[in-house]
């Protein structure tokens, strides 16, 4: 598992050229300043944190996605079963037997982000891999198998009849296509979003590296649908209409308590999306959400910046709005805790 000097060279390239691959903290650096810019007219370093109240912390750190997902209407949510800690394979086999969850199922922590420990779990052995080293409180959530997955931001302020969805991204999971002459392993090598993968593609695909794949054939790599396990995120605000705007609002106007964040879901088609109908819901993410469209390979780093302070605003106002409504801002020493322990997790 070798590349050269000259592959690597243009990948370094790519990478420090487009800001998608930049690491978090580097991106959203200039980004800090513009949030102690909005404390200070808030006088508050946790203004952010009544954005949502029905989230810890407006939905920034140690959210529930399965108290989150508890909020979602029944017919917009996957099966979706929690597990406490340590809960031994046994009672996870029983369980989703009698909930008829069946293999391959999706198995995520109960909190976490960005992807970390997400995976589809095949069979009994691969739960059991799984198992032995994540003691976590976790979810097993029903797979849907739809290429269709997009982040919808969305936000409603207090006390206004309906809300806005403000951007959409489409996902495009990691994959490679065969030429008709190239081994797997070197179709891997050879694309830029598997290289921070290699180690878990290349034992993930152990049995298969040498095998030739026919000419215009697709192989899913990744059917996880997060950047940083591959995924191509694309700017699909186009999809933005009136229709949409309904059914999200919709959705959300059940939700007591949420203003403001991003639902990532499954559809089987857009005029699906835009009925309200075969939508399931993933995930909603709070305060902490990004507008993932600005990660589009062809968008420009000015630009992204500019919609990132554009929705830090409306965050802003939102939780202004709430806080005047009566909602006190949270205590910034039990945070600047909490963070330190999630940090260290």
């Amino acid at each position: 598992m070798r590349l050269s000097f000259r592959k690597k060279l243009s990948y370094f390239f790519v990478r420090v050229t487009h800001f998608e691959y930049w690491p978090f903290w580097l991106f959203y650096f200039p980004i800090y300043f513009y949030g102690l810019y909005l404390a200070f007219r808030a006088r508050s370093f946790m203004y952010f944190s009544t954005t949502n109240p029905a989230m810890k912390y407006g939905g920034v750190i140690g959210e529930s996605k399965s108290k989150v997902l508890s909020w979602i209407p029944e017919a917009f949510k996957p099966k979706s079963l929690y597990f406490g800690h340590s809960t031994p394979v046994f009672k996870v086999l029983e369980y989703i037997s009698q909930n008829a969850v069946e293999f391959p199922f999706i198995i995520k922590p109960d909190v976490g982000e960005r992807g970390k420990h997400v995976e589809l779990i095949k069979d009994e052995s691969a739960l059991h891999n799984y198992l032995t080293y994540r003691k976590q409180a976790f979810i097993v959530q029903e797979y849907i198998d739809s290429e269709l997955e997009l982040g919808i931001m969305y936000y409603r302020m207090p006390g206004a009849e309906g809300g806005q969805v403000t951007s959409v991204t489409q996902k495009g999971f990691l994959t490679v296509i065969g030429d008709g002459f190239s081994k797997l392993e070197d179709l891997i090598l050879n694309e830029i979003r598997a290289q921070g993968r290699l180690d878990y593609l290349m034992e993930k695909f152990k049995g298969e590296l040498d095998v030739v794949v026919p000419k215009g054939e697709k192989k899913h790599l990744e059917p996880i649908g997060n950047h940083c396990r591959g995924t191509t995120f694309y700017n699909a605000n186009h999809l933005i209409n009136p229709n949409l705007n309904l059914v999200i609002d919709k959705i959300a106007s059940e939700i007591q308590g949420f203003y403001y964040g991003r639902f990532d879901l499954k559809v089987e088609t857009l005029e699906d999306l835009y009925t309200g109908t075969n939508i399931k819901i993933l995930e909603l993410n709070g305060v902490s959400s990004e507008i993932a469209h600005i990660y589009d390979p062809d968008y420009k780093l000015v630009q992204a910046y500019r919609n990132i302070i554009h929705h830090m605003n409306i965050m802003a106002k939102i939780a202004k709005k709430n806080h005047e409504f009566g909602k006190e801002y949270a205590p910034l020493i039990k945070f600047l805790k909490d963070l330190a322990g999630h940090l260290s997790g």
